[in-house]
Order: structure tokens, then C-alpha cells, then sequence
């Protein structure tokens, strides 16, 4: 039996051509023809033993063993067993932007494709691919989309693509993975977003900061209005801030005479990609030393950041980062006394295991990845619309927007652990 799955496997985790093709995939059926009924006990001892077909043939509708159950969920989706529900077919359309989204275009797509094996209804999943995120190109699509009779759609876009589809006011229900629903301006009941709030990361991890606040960010738009806001917040919590604005200067420094005990400052640094030594910003810089540090560039220049942290005795007091470094690269790429210091916000904090070894089967990861985990997200909420049944994810929908818990972490020697504010 084992030999068997083995065989399997690889025709899951290599079949990911976009091409549909028109002939069915063959579906596995299991007949229970034992007399006699089996327990959990039973079920558990045809698992150890390599039974798999045995275990399923008396595992024909969910179990109240949580193990158990997901053993089945796994096994199903694995040997694509025929759907025991009869309802309609659901149908989930992709619109993707290849040229903008790079490696999401699949990711996103083996996401929801995992998300739909392990359910048992029938499915098609149907790909729509545009250049550019135009108007004239959005319009044909969602034209098409909308005549070939899908209602559901996962558009993984960029801010300038989800402004368009608000502009267009389709009459379809389409979940947005990559985008908040802060940074864009609609009051459609029928547009869902899941994007991760990191403004709302940014305000948390400002609770632990300490004055001089130093932010290091990169030149993109997303990493200029972060570092506008964290340098508000900072200055005036909870201060409500217009996202249109933010400085062009590659150094910019402020001071404020909050009428505290001590004057706060900020001083916000922006990186370029080239960039490869900060000594101009850190070497014998007393403005800095003692500092809370932002970090709102992506892994690699994190690891560069931190390790000129020490190399230049900046003695960071501690260094915050959003969603964007909550990567188990972190943990391999710098070393133990660059990152001590750090605290990571997360917004992935609901674990389900059998969509991870599902995605896992693909080569997928909606553990660190967030918009893998934001797509699951959402075709799980679609999902529980079309059939009624129960979402996987107990995450709260205000105002058409997905609202993440957000945890603040640590990154230790070999893993991402609680953070625990010190004892005042």
C-alpha cells in the first residue's frame, strides 16, 4: 500500500500545468464491504498498519477524532477519491497578472487548488491571465470571466490593479489576497479584502520603541508610506495619517518637544536596492546609539542591516520589523546576536494542518508565506458562502476586509517564539 501512495505522489506534486484539459481525471471510489464496524481504535490500527483503503472505506463522512479526521481529508485529496457531496460544482475563477505578481501567479493559483482537494465537491478552477493591469485588459477579463459564468473570483493584484477593478464595478464577488482594504478607497459590498494590516503591525511593534526611533526602509512606495507612518505614530500615537504623503529624501530627521519628560526624534533612512554598507549612517553616529530601529526592507537586506548593526556598535535597543520578515530565512541567514534584540508582528497565527501538508504536496508554504495564507483565506471564506458549510479560518470580516490577530515574536536560535514585553 505504501508503494502505492509513493507512486502517486509525484504525479500531484510535478502536474502543474495551467492547461485544463478537457478529459476528467480518473476518480477513486471506495466500496466498504467488511460486515463488521470499526471504532476510532480500529480505524487508528488500519492507519499504523498501511491500510489506507481499508481506513477510508469505513471513514466515509467526517470523524470526531481530529487526527483521524485529517488523515481522511489528507488521503482524499492525495488519491482523489470521488466527492461524496452531490451538491453543484463550485466554480472559482483566477485573474492573474503575471508581469506583476511573478511567482504568485502560481503560487496563488496551487493555494486555492490545494484549499479545493481537500473538500468534496466537485470544482473547476479556471485561470485568467492579463498583461498588464489596465483598465481595457481588466475589462476583457472580468467580461469573460463573468460570461463563462463564474461569480467567485481570486485576483491577486497590485494596488494600481485593484483601484481599476473598483473603477469598473464588476458585478462579481472577488477577494483581493494582497491588498488592504486601508489602502484603497470603495464602498463595494461585493469586493473582499485580505490583505495584511501593516499599519496596524506598525502601531503594535511602536508600543516597544524607544526614543531616537530609527526607521531603515527601502525606495518603493509601500516602503516610503510605511516609514511616514511609523514616524507619525511615534510622534503622535493613534494620529490619524494622510497615505498620499511621504518624504522623497533619501535621509530625513525630526524632532518633536512632546512636553514628556524627553524629547522624541526621528530619523528615517532610505536604502537603495544597491546599497551594501551602511557606514555613512551608523559609523560613530551618538545620535543613534541606544535607538529602537524599524526595518521595512525585504529579508535579504534585513540580514545586511542587522549584521552593520553590530559591526558599527549601534547598540539597538531593539529592532521592530512587520509581516515582511516573518521568514524562516531570518533564522538561517544572520546570526543569533544580530537578531536577539528583534521583535517580528505576525498575522499568520491560525494553523491548519492538513491545507499545510496539502499546500506542502504542491510545494507550496502557507505558513510563513502571506499571501499564500491570505488566498487560503479567502477561498475558504468564499467557499463556506457557496455550500453554507463552516469556514476552516475563524477570521473576522469587518467591512469587507479580513481582520488578523496579530502576535508579536521573537526570532531565536532555530525558531520564531512568543515575545514577552520586559517588566517594568
Amino acid at each position: 500500500m505504501k508503494k502505492l501512495l509513493f507512486l502517486l505522489l509525484p504525479c500531484v506534486i510535478f502536474a502543474q500545468s495551467f492547461m485544463i484539459s478537457n478529459i476528467p481525471i480518473p476518480r477513486i471510489y471506495i466500496q466498504d464491504l467488511d460486515p463488521y464496524a470499526c471504532n476510532n481504535t480500529c480505524m487508528r490500527e488500519l492507519l499504523d498498519n498501511g491500510q489506507i483503503f481499508s481506513f477510508l472505506s469505513h471513514a466515509n463522512k467526517k470523524l470526531t477524532d481530529k487526527d483521524l479526521d485529517e488523515a481522511r481529508i489528507i488521503n482524499i485529496a492525495v488519491l482523489n477519491l470521488g466527492a461524496s457531496n452531490a451538491g453543484a460544482k463550485l466554480k472559482i475563477a483566477l485573474l492573474l497578472p503575471y508581469n506583476k505578481i511573478g511567482k504568485y501567479a502560481s503560487t496563488t493559483t496551487n493555494a486555492t487548488f490545494a484549499y479545493l482537494m481537500t473538500k468534496s465537491n466537485s470544482f473547476m478552477l479556471k485561470s485568467y491571465k492579463i498583461e498588464k493591469e489596465d483598465i481595457s485588459d481588466l475589462q476583457q477579463a472580468l467580461s469573460q470571466i463573468e460570461s463563462d459564468g463564474f461569480d467567485y473570483v481570486i485576483a491577486p493584484l497590485t494596488a494600481q490593479g485593484v483601484n481599476n477593478v473598483i473603477e469598473l464595478n464588476p458585478n462579481l464577488n472577488i477577494y483581493f489576497p494582497t491588498i488592504n482594504k486601508k489602502d484603497v478607497d470603495t464602498m463595494s459590498t461585493s469586493l473582499i479584502f485580505g490583505g495584511i494590516d501593516y499599519k496596524k503591525q506598525s502601531q503594535m511593534l511602536l508600543h516597544e520603541a524607544v526614543s531616537p526611533l530609527v526607521i531603515f526602509s527601502d525606495k518603493s512606495q509601500t516602503g516610503k508610506k510605511l516609514a511616514f507612518y511609523q514616524e507619525e505614530e511615534f510622534l503622535h500615537p493613534s494620529t490619524d495619517v494622510n497615505d498620499t504623503m511621504f518624504y522623497d529624501d533619501e535621509v530625513s530627521v525630526y524632532s518633536e518637544d512632546t512636553n514628556l519628560t524627553q524629547e522624541k526624534k526621528v530619523f528615517k533612512y532610505f536604502i537603495s536596492r544597491r546599497t551594501t554598507n551602511l557606514e555613512k549612517y551608523l559609523k560613530k553616529n551618538e545620535d543613534i546609539v541606544n535607538a529602537s530601529f524599524f526595518v521595512n526592507t525585504p529579508i535579504i537586506k534585513t540580514g545586511m542591516i542587522l549584521s552593520q548593526l553590530t559591526l558599527y556598535d549601534a547598540n539597538a535597543t531593539n529592532i521592530l520589523s512587520t509581516q515582511i520578515n516573518y521568514d524562516p530565512l531570518l533564522l538561517s541567514m544572520t546570526q543569533y546576536s544580530d537578531r536577539k534584540n528583534m521583535i517580528v508582528a505576525n498575522s499568520i497565527t491560525q494553523d491548519n494542518n492538513v491545507l499545510i501538508e496539502t499546500n506542502s504536496l504542491l510545494g507550496n508554504d502557507i505558513v510563513y508565506d502571506w499571501i499564500n495564507y491570505t488566498t487560503t483565506v479567502g477561498i475558504d471564506y468564499f467557499y463556506a458562502q457557496i455550500t453554507g458549510e463552516d469556514r476552516e479560518y475563524n477570521i473576522n470580516v469587518s467591512d469587507n476586509q479580513m481582520v488578523y490577530n496579530i502576535k508579536l515574536l521573537r526570532p531565536g536560535i532555530s525558531r520564531f517564539f512568543k515575545y514577552t514585553p520586559p517588566q517594568e
